[in-house]
């Protein structure tokens, strides 16, 4: 317990020094322009910053539309959120004085509260309700709902803006609580954005990190400047800036599917293994490829183990929105591997306590790193930890018996087997099928499903598969104990 401190202190440096060093430009920025006053044509700040919005505004809401049609919630939220910070936006341009209308506090108030609410939205986004599976409905009209409410509202405030309230004053208490609540949001998505970047090292991910930071920043010259500063301007920029920064790695993703799209046409399970980032995000790619950088055996087993699983999966009946989950339990069921050191992974020879008690650890760390990263389902959680876990009771991290493993978890831990056995290890040399079926039959009803070793018996028949027999050979090897020293699937 007294090493958890540590371990988290670990986790946030990191994120924190990508913060630190993001938000350095932007408030130098202000900093250096505190002080100075400018005038600047109305007109000028109409055009730039409306025609930013409504550019802004009609991505976001394409950009929800093609989310509404996959039935993503999250995605859904992802795209709301631009739409009201860009809607939001253009109703701040078009209430400024001295261009369309007289003095008012519209603009205030659009520009005071954009950000905030956007990142309340985007915030929203993690709630465990959305679970990443796919629901029907009428959700992809959420977003166009929302921009045409917030423009009726903004087209009868212009009627009149004079009667709308300056309110946040720059530099209010007011303004300093709504600053508190809109940076705390954006502070929560800038961590979580940060520790995904550091798992996955992409550059997109290192953007919206960046972009959230500017964000902040932008939000506090708003809300402490008025018109006439220099600071309030170079917010202006920072906050256009920060939207595109973010939205568009969104919007590469979300182009690519994300975790919750439900299959379509004739695409088949399997497919969703064999082009992960087109089908299951460009996320799950990242982290497929920062898997082969640590051990590329590791990622070859995890890419056959999920087509293996997903083929059981359809031979059992599975529904496609849970063939989707496996495909993405098997491709991510050894993620946890990242954490164990190399020479362990590695090593020939038999491993010692201390070294297989570190293995046994992997479907646990498995979890906690997608349980961070956020936006994985339930479901798939539980397929990372769960796919050592045998129906006896005897597997590991937690030992659970038959009644607490799903179909799923039963249907993973069947093609991780197999897959394990019939491959080369730097330990011992890959068993032909014939032997890994024997074993596996030997404990069909006892630690394993004994329907899932009939599926994959099915779908590794030499009807299914050309070439493939499962004939014993003259001269077989004997088998060795039902328990080697690595575990059953090791």
């Amino acid at each position: 317990m007294r090493a958890r401190p540590l371990v988290w202190l670990a986790r946030a440096v990191p994120v924190a020094g990508i913060a630190a060093a993001a938000a350095v430009i932007p408030t130098v920025l202000i900093v250096a322009t505190a002080g100075q006053r400018v005038v600047i044509a109305p007109v000028v700040h109409v055009v730039v910053v409306g025609a930013a919005g409504a550019l802004a505004a009609a991505a976001a809401i394409a950009l929800s539309l093609i989310a509404g049609r996959l039935n993503d919630g999250r995605a859904v939220l992802l795209g709301t959120a631009f739409a009201v910070m860009a809607t939001m936006l253009v109703v701040h341009a078009l209430a400024t004085p001295g261009a369309l209308v007289g003095r008012n506090g519209l603009m205030q108030l659009a520009g005071a509260l954009n950000i905030p609410a956007g990142a309340a939205i985007l915030a929203a986004s993690a709630l465990p309700a959305l679970d990443g599976r796919p629901h029907h409905g009428s959700r992809s009209w959420i977003p166009l709902g929302v921009v045409a409410a917030l423009a009726v509202a903004g087209a009868i405030a212009l009627m009149e803006p004079g009667r709308v309230p300056p309110v946040p004053r720059p530099g209010s208490a007011l303004a300093q609580l709504v600053f508190a609540v809109g940076a705390g949001a954006l502070t929560l998505l800038a961590w979580r954005a940060g520790r995904t970047h550091l798992l996955t090292r992409r550059i997109s991910d290192l953007l919206v990190t960046v972009g959230l930071v500017w964000l902040i920043v932008a939000q506090y010259g708003l809300l402490h400047y008025g018109m006439t500063d220099l600071p309030w301007w170079v917010a202006h920029g920072l906050e256009v800036a920060s939207i595109g920064l973010i939205g568009m790695p969104a919007a590469l993703d979300l182009r690519y599917g994300v975790a919750s799209r439900p299959l379509v046409g004739d695409l088949r399970a399997v497919d969703l293994v064999t082009d992960e980032e087109a089908f299951l995000g460009g996320r799950v790619r990242a982290l497929m490829l920062r898997l082969a950088a640590n051990d590329p055996s590791t990622e070859g087993h995890t890419r056959r183990v999920a087509a293996l699983a997903v083929q059981i999966g359809e031979r059992l009946g599975l529904a496609e929105r849970w063939l989707r989950l496996l495909a993405l339990g098997g491709l991510l069921h050894d993620m946890g591997k990242l954490a164990l050191p190399t020479d362990i992974l590695n090593k020939p020879g038999p491993l010692s306590d201390e070294e297989y008690s570190l293995v046994r650890r992997h479907p646990g760390r498995g979890r906690e790193l997608l349980a961070e990263l956020g936006g994985f389902a339930p479901l798939v959680l539980r397929l990372v930890e769960g796919h050592h876990e045998r129906l006896d009771a005897s597997g590991y991290p937690h030992g659970r018996a038959a009644g607490d493993l799903e179909l799923e978890v039963r249907i993973l831990m069947v093609a991780d087997i197999y897959d394990a056995l019939t491959d080369d290890r730097v330990y011992r040399p890959a068993w032909p099928p014939w032997q890994a079926f024997e074993l596996l039959d030997s404990y069909a009803g006892n630690a394993l499903d004994r329907g899932c070793v009939e599926a994959l018996h099915d779908v590794l028949s030499p009807a299914s598969t050309p070439g493939m027999t499962h004939a014993e050979p003259r001269g077989a090897p004997t088998l060795p104990p039902r328990r080697p020293r690595r575990g059953l699937s090791e």
